[in-house]
């Protein structure tokens, strides 16, 4: 049976106590695979690998290591929030690592969707590689918030940054305990493990971020603008309390012309651009 496929009698998780029950299993499953060894978690605060993160520390605890990258393509106020929920409130062993530079330097001038995965989900394990080596004791493997849909999307329709992203010579044994299951089992193995609310029921957000919302190029003013209109739509979206099951704002790729400074200019003027005078 192929482990990456979700067999047609799994009985779908949507009560507590089938949760608790995939709880138990889990960390069973991860104490046989993983012994005495330490484990790298790609933390990106969302609901998918928040839930590994609390199987994980329910299963090994200090032994492993949640490395959450601000890559810069997250959303406004996300990386603060991950090192209060997950430093401050659930004392994990959590590493924050800004590489904001590193992945935006890699992307200049990059403006096809599916390369900016590719690129953004390399580096990542590049990332991982790295703070591998500064644990110290040796780590043997990686953990992901993989979940069903990314393995059915990454056949044809996406590449998801922790499926088709992966590199060929990947130095790490995978440690993927809800791969087999929907977002919806997830959250409810969320609430089983006693994750707050807030988090359960957190928007889904893609793993390269920000950066498959910017459309075409990304340049850091264009991200920026975008990050802060992200925020007010969801603020916005949320005091209306409309119940839409997602939200969130997208920079198109397109240019204006004008003149600035007496010249015809074609271009994209961002909201934090000098008050240069600007007529269409």
């Amino acid at each position: 049976m192929d482990p990456n496929v979700r067999p047609d009698d799994m009985q779908r998780i949507n009560t507590p106590e089938l949760a608790s029950t995939f709880i138990e299993e889990q960390v069973a499953a991860i104490r046989e695979q993983v012994g005495d060894g330490k484990v790298l978690l790609a933390l990106s605060g969302g609901v998918d690998s928040s839930v590994v993160a609390a199987l994980l520390i329910k299963a090994i605890g200090k032994n492993l290591v949640c490395v959450h990258v601000n890559h810069g393509l997250m959303r406004k106020g996300e990386s603060e929030q991950v090192i209060d929920v997950f430093e401050n409130q659930m004392d994990a062993n959590l590493v924050y690592v800004d590489a904001t530079d590193r992945f935006l330097n890699l992307l200049a001038g990059v403006d096809e969707p599916e390369a900016k995965r590719k690129i953004i989900g390399g580096e990542f394990i590049r990332v991982f590689e790295e703070e591998a080596r500064k644990v110290g004791d040796e780590v043997d493997f990686l953990a992901q918030g993989t979940i069903y849909p990314d393995i059915i999307e990454s056949d044809g329709v996406k590449a998801h940054h922790n499926v088709g992203g992966l590199p060929d010579d990947l130095q790490f044994d995978l440690v993927e305990p809800v791969k087999l299951l929907y977002k919806d089992e997830v959250r409810e193995v969320g609430r089983a493990l006693g994750l707050p609310e807030s988090m359960v029921e957190r928007q889904p957000f893609p793993g390269p971020g920000l950066g498959v919302r910017c459309l075409g190029a990304i340049t850091r003013d264009r991200l920026e603008a975008l990050r802060e209109a992200d925020a007010i739509v969801r603020e916005e979206m949320e005091a209306a309390n409309v119940g839409a099951w997602q939200y969130f704002a997208v920079v198109p790729d397109m240019r204006a012309t004008g003149v600035r400074d007496g010249v015809r200019a074609y271009e994209w003027r961002p909201s934090s651009a000098p008050s240069t005078p600007w007529t269409s």
